[in-house]
């Protein structure tokens, strides 16, 4: 694991409608992120909305929970970055109406490319899904594009 200086995960107002960790996105999972001593983590119980079968997370929702957190942890050491690969392995079907917690860590960091793995957890520890990404840095600003046109 490399260490990096943990900043503020507070995200910039532009970023409200993102459908991970929007606060403003209605449809969104509002998922709120927190320093957990290796990397990231976010509590998230998901409710009827997000099942696929009658009481179970929709799989693409577990895929999504892990994409974000694992974007965040790159934000969270004051990187911005957009994923270019990403891989999910659903080892269990996951409940809805109970917490999971979601962590991730970056794993690998060079000037161009970040990777993490992510993985979400049941209340009593066990792992339901784990991912990996590999995520571009990009430069906001020679992209040109900013928070506040991103809303």
């Amino acid at each position: 694991m490399v260490n990096w200086p943990q900043v503020s995960i507070d995200l910039p107002e532009g970023y409200r409608h993102c459908f991970g960790c929007g606060a403003d996105n209605p449809i969104g999972l509002k998922l709120k992120f927190e320093p957990d001593g290796k990397g990231i983590k976010s509590v998230f119980t998901p409710d009827e909305r997000y099942q696929g079968w009658p009481g179970y997370l929709h799989g693409g929702i577990a895929g999504c929970l892990l994409d974000e957190v694992m974007s965040n942890a790159a934000y969270s050491q004051g990187i911005r970055c957009v994923t270019a690969k990403f891989e999910a392995r659903l080892k269990r079907i996951i409940p809805i109406s109970e917490p999971l917690t979601i962590t991730s860590h970056i794993t690998r960091k060079t000037r161009k490319v970040i990777e993490c793995t992510s993985a979400i957890k049941l209340q009593d520890g066990t792992v339901v899904a784990e991912g990996s990404a590999i995520h571009f840095v990009i430069d906001i600003q020679r992209s040109g594009r900013t928070a506040s046109n991103d809303s």
